[in-house]
């Protein structure tokens, strides 16, 4: 049977964008897979804030390029299942029938099967990375968008064992990332976060500090020093406060905000091999990757729900058996 008459599900915005509500679950084609491409047969999608950010309206969708009917979600883990002429790694090797793999699907990683370009790079094209043994799917599912991020964050602030390093939305989906790998640069780690996130961001390996007004002077309580750099994960907040205590532009970085003399940070330009670098550590139990929550897609408007909450510690992953 030819691909263009095979179907699969998907999880799309067909009438309009929006909220939860405006998710269907429907039978589309499967998609065909060009030169330079694979086709995954997906196991695992794990939800951004990106995710419902660029489909929240009509207006925001405008401006990521996505027209109805649209498909949702960014990243992904399973297996290939089909392999277009030329599909090949990072490293030159052509991908087979059944690797697995992970990576990130332009708004519409949410579905069974999704092609994507190989090796890629995000972006509306996607990409694709080999998954390491010893790293399950949903783990997988939960790296490309937010460690890729977190990687190219970092390489902005560029921190070291003399820095102490805020990170603000240090609980949040790329804060988990950066908060462990500026730690393995020796770097001090304080993290804002609220009230109930202390421990799990504690468990991270920061210092955690709550998020809101006097916030300069709790992180002042905890660094009489100063901040030599900093990371703003949610908006500019804290940016003034390590402007406030310290810290250079130079040394500054945001991924949700623009601030004037400060270098925005953006997942799209991670270093290359910073993406597999990640899987490895996460596969050698060496970075956490915390899953609070998983859902048959199916559920995919409660996991929408629950995700965009923005009080969740850690991944939301939306399982496609």
């Amino acid at each position: 049977m030819s691909t263009s008459t095979r179907t699969s599900r998907a999880v799309q915005f067909v009438e309009s964008f929006g909220g939860p509500a405006a998710l269907d679950l429907r039978e589309v084609p499967v998609p065909e897979v060009a030169a330079g491409q694979v086709r995954v047969r997906v196991s695992a999608a794990e939800l951004n804030p990106m995710d419902w950010f660029m489909t929240s309206d009509a207006d925001a969708a405008a401006r990521f390029g996505l027209s109805l009917p649209c498909g949702f979600g960014n990243d992904y883990a399973g297996v290939v299942d089909e392999v277009g002429d030329g599909a090949r790694d990072g490293n030159g090797v052509r991908f087979e029938v059944g690797d697995r793999v992970f990576g990130a699907a332009f708004s519409r990683s949410v579905a069974e099967h999704v092609v994507v370009n190989a090796p890629g790079r995000i972006g509306e094209g996607g990409d694709v990375h080999r998954t390491p043994d010893g790293l399950d799917d949903r783990t997988a599912s939960a790296l490309s968008i937010a460690g890729c991020t977190a990687a190219a964050a970092l390489a902005v602030v560029d921190p070291g064992p003399s820095d102490t390093l805020l990170v603000g939305g240090a609980g949040g989906g790329v804060g988990v990332f950066a908060v462990q790998l500026a730690r393995r640069t020796g770097a001090r780690v304080i993290g804002t976060g609220s009230a109930t996130s202390a421990d799990a961001l504690r468990a991270l390996g920061a210092e955690p500090v709550t998020y809101g007004d006097g916030l300069a002077d709790r992180v002042r309580e905890l660094a009489p020093d100063g901040i030599t750099a900093a990371v703003d994960l949610h908006g500019t907040d804290v940016i003034a406060v390590a402007r406030e205590l310290g810290a250079p532009d130079s040394r500054l970085t945001t991924i949700a905000a623009v601030v004037d003399g400060v270098l925005p940070a953006n997942g799209a330009n991670a270093a290359p091999g910073a993406i597999e670098e990640i899987a490895r550590l996460a596969a050698e139990g060496l970075l956490r990757v915390p899953i609070a929550a998983t859902f048959p897609v199916e559920e995919v408007r409660a996991a929408v729900e629950l995700q965009a909450g923005r009080h969740v510690h850690g991944k939301v992953v939306v399982d496609l058996p």
